[in-house]
């Protein structure tokens, strides 16, 4: 063995304690005995811990597709050298806002007229299917559907509108083609994984009532009934669950108290997280019951109608945000709302004005965005009326944008 150089005393002494100190740590450290030894530099605290998770979800107020609506997206159609529907003028400017959510849920207030049947208007409404195809252009994910409008066009205008709507990529709930679709919760699951569920009920049908053995086809406004559909959405792992209320008196601004009570018992329930609702035609105020948000009504997103009742025209998008709290559940810590105007149709007046624009109020007053139907005046009408409509019960923390 070729010796290179020999080695001190102290050289040797040092050497066996560091052998030493090592066989000790490998030893102990199954057992749980901290060696003390220089800590290793890690990763901040920031650089470590990632941001909880968050879900914003934007609710937009009914699509009631009065004739000169869709007659309006024909035209827009043919202006552009194409034939059917064009829906894109018509949600132009608020499509960025609707794009942008987590999770963009529609109301659709009517269904869609059978094939090789015409659309048609109040009272008995049938929309054309293309709206399908719009509402997925514009970017939102899913739609209730679950109206006193529902059963307009019958069991075939109603198994219609689904099956279009599942065609074109957007999820219904409220009314449905079979009984284990309506058993089943429905939950959509966010880019971040966050899981949202809505369960619906409409107060009526406008006298229709569904077949024997298809009762299943619509959600009625029965309170535990959705509630019970909220605790299996739950029991799935939804982490968020909103109730989603069809009832009211039209054109009222508060609400009546057949909406205050569904409210008041869908937020006693753990398994629901918000409660928000349509019908009504108006903005309703946003309140708060047993510490949760409550939106009485969104208004109408598009509309024409032939009342003199310029509230019918103005709605607000709502833009909600729920974020994970330590435990894993999530709370809601920012609601905000957009105030909306549709103008009139130049259809219903024939005086050369365009098809209906649906406009971001406070957008169009900052931009000096202002066409027809919708000048500075009018804008600022729909803005004060809207901010007060939604503030009535003088809850905080509402935000407008």
């Amino acid at each position: 063995m070729r010796r290179t150089s020999a080695a001190q005393p102290s050289q040797i002494r040092r050497i066996l304690g560091m052998l030493a100190a090592t066989l000790l740590l490998v030893s102990t450290v199954g057992c749980g005995v901290v060696a003390e030894e220089k800590p290793i530099p890690t990763a901040s605290a920031s650089e470590t811990t990632e941001s909880p998770r968050s879900a914003t979800i934007v609710l937009s107020g009914d699509l009631l597709w009065h004739p000169s609506l869709y007659r309006g997206a024909e035209q827009d159609a043919a202006n552009a050298g194409d034939q059917g529907y064009d829906f894109a003028p018509l949600f132009e400017d608020v499509k960025p806002l609707i794009q942008e959510a987590d999770l963009a849920i529609c109301h659709e207030e009517v269904p869609f007229a059978p094939p090789g049947e015409e659309p048609s208007g109040y009272p008995a409404f049938g929309a054309p299917d293309a709206v399908a195809e719009g509402v997925s252009a514009v970017g939102w994910d899913m739609c209730t559907t679950a109206s006193n409008h529902s059963l307009d066009r019958g069991m075939e205008g109603l198994r219609h509108t689904v099956e279009s709507f599942e065609a074109a990529g957007v999820d219904v709930v409220g009314t449905y083609t079979g009984a284990a679709d309506a058993k089943t919760p429905y939950i959509f699951t966010t880019e971040e994984g966050v899981k949202v569920s809505v369960v619906i009920g409409t107060y009526g049908l406008n006298g229709y009532t569904t077949p024997p053995g298809e009762e299943y086809a619509v959600d009625l406004l029965d309170v535990p009934a959705m509630i019970s559909k909220a605790e299996a959405a739950k029991e799935d792992g939804a982490d968020i669950v909103l109730a989603a209320v069809h009832a009211g008196d039209e054109y009222e601004t508060m609400p009546n108290q057949q909406q205050i009570d569904a409210a008041t018992a869908l937020a006693d329930s753990p398994a629901i997280d918000m409660i928000y609702g349509h019908h009504v035609h108006v903005v309703q105020p946003w309140d708060r019951i047993n510490g949760k948000l409550v939106i009485y009504g969104l208004g109408n997103m598009v509309a024409q109608h032939m009342t003199d009742e310029p509230r019918g025209y103005e709605g607000v998008t709502a833009e909600i945000r729920f974020t994970e709290d330590e435990d894993g559940s999530f709370s809601l810590d920012q609601a905000a709302y957009y105030p909306t105007l549709v103008t009139r149709s130049g259809l219903l007046s024939e005086d050369g004005a365009p098809p209906a624009r649906l406009l971001q109020v406070n957008k169009a007053l900052e931009n000096g965005h202002y066409i027809a139907d919708a000048d500075q005046e009018r804008l600022e009408l729909a803005r004060s009326r809207t901010a007060e409509a939604v503030n009535a019960l003088q809850i905080t923390d509402i935000i407008e944008k």
